[in-house]
């Protein structure tokens, strides 16, 4: 797939996304946020197993690209940034934040830098985070006089609690990595030079597990907070018992049986 702000790879079963704009810390404009949906729509497709998404250079993603903005009130005035801000937020929002929590795969994200306002959000939209010791978090928007977006106020809540949350916008200070990992923001925090590596086996052990599976506990948990406790149990009746069609729950309880690892096809 041709990119511009946005690598794309697959291989193995692994896709690969990264932000591509080095120069301005990876910072969101609509032509990211464009080439960032098609590149988590082509994920959808069954050669691919699991996800690692990162940014190049020095930054994960430094969040929206505020110059854009600037520019944007200076040549249009307020109506004009509202309606800028509305569009790159709607894209945004529906085809990267809910594009990386419906996609049926895992997604690890690869965090090597800074994680400031809507890279914040895109970290946290993730499944697993593995950070870099030199990563920095930042929400940010308070520090700009703009309210949350990109997920974060349905996300964080549910990573920290709601009032870690509120503190944390609040704020509007860098986190640490291993006060991340501390509060429970990322899964796990590696030394700048192994992040690549550690990154990357993670994912690629995901992508050679069982991938319906995956897939449907992730289903799951994005359900359960809206369900109530009768129906979440219902929805598990159901998905465990369709798992026994499937071939890698056939192969992993015959691996059980005759104690060997087993070999997953992601079907």
């Amino acid at each position: 797939m041709a990119a511009q702000t946005v690598e794309f790879s697959k291989k193995h079963g692994l896709a690969v996304i990264t932000l591509n704009r080095p120069e301005a810390r990876n910072a969101l404009n609509p032509e990211m946020v464009g080439e960032l949906g098609r590149a988590i729509q082509a994920c959808r497709e069954s050669d691919v197993r699991a996800v690692l998404f990162t940014g190049s250079g020095k930054a994960f993603c430094a969040g929206a690209d505020v110059k854009d903005f600037v520019q944007q009130l200076d040549d249009g005035g307020p109506e004009a940034l509202a309606e800028h801000v509305r569009r790159l937020a709607g894209a945004l929002h529906k085809d990267v934040v809910l594009g990386l929590r419906r996609l049926d795969k895992p997604v690890v994200a690869a965090i090597n830098g800074v994680a400031a306002g809507g890279g914040f959000s895109l970290m946290l939209a993730c499944d697993i985070r593995i950070a870099s010791s030199d990563a920095r978090f930042l929400m940010a928007y308070a520090n700009i006089g703009a309210t949350a977006d990109g997920g974060s106020t349905y996300l964080l809540p549910r990573l920290v609690g709601s009032a870690k949350a509120m503190a944390i916008y609040l704020a509007g200070q860098p986190i640490s990595a291993e006060s991340a990992l501390e509060m429970g923001l990322v899964t796990r925090v590696c030394p700048a030079e192994e992040l690549e590596q550690h990154s990357r086996e993670a994912a690629m052990r995901l992508a050679q597990g069982p991938t319906v599976a995956y897939g449907r506990v992730k289903a799951l948990f994005n359900s359960s907070w809206e369900a109530s406790l009768e129906s979440q149990l219902d929805a598990e009746t159901e998905w465990i018992s369709n798992s026994c069609l499937t071939q890698d729950f056939q192969e992993g309880i015959r691996a059980f049986a005759e104690k060997r690892q087993p070999k997953f096809h992601g079907a």
